[in-house]
């Protein structure tokens, strides 16, 4: 029964570990994808076209692999919330957007927000 116990929260481990890998690839792709939707110019631009199409299509099998371990709501929460702040962080940096007190205040309730849905036993099965 031990051997059992232990296969069972092995497997659990892995799955959630690999849960988060797929959802923060899935950041990664989708802010990625919105960065480069700046430069489409409305879509007329093949290649960065190109790219934002098919960072959103990796970000969404990301994020379906991702499901696999953890709750749909926790994921999306987690996904847009993390989102929002790595696409705000790249806009900064590559585009030189600059951004007021207020709003990198927001940023980091949003990235609070993120800590606290991960501390807490909602993400658990």
């Amino acid at each position: 029964m031990l051997r059992i116990d232990n296969a069972a929260r092995s497997s659990t481990i892995w799955e959630t570990n690999m849960s988060w890998l797929f959802l923060i690839l899935g950041v990664v792709a989708e802010a990625m994808s919105h960065v480069a939707l700046k430069e489409t110019n409305g879509f007329t631009k093949v290649i960065p076209s190109a790219l934002v199409l098919m960072g959103h299509l990796a970000a969404f099998v990301f994020l379906g692999q991702a499901m696999k371990g953890m709750p749909i709501g926790i994921v999306h929460a987690l996904w847009a919330g993390l989102a929002i702040v790595t696409v705000t962080l790249l806009s900064t940096v590559i585009y030189r957007q600059h951004l007021d007190l207020t709003t990198w205040f927001g940023m980091a309730f949003v990235a609070i927000g993120v800590a606290m849905i991960n501390l807490s036993q909602g993400h658990s099965h």
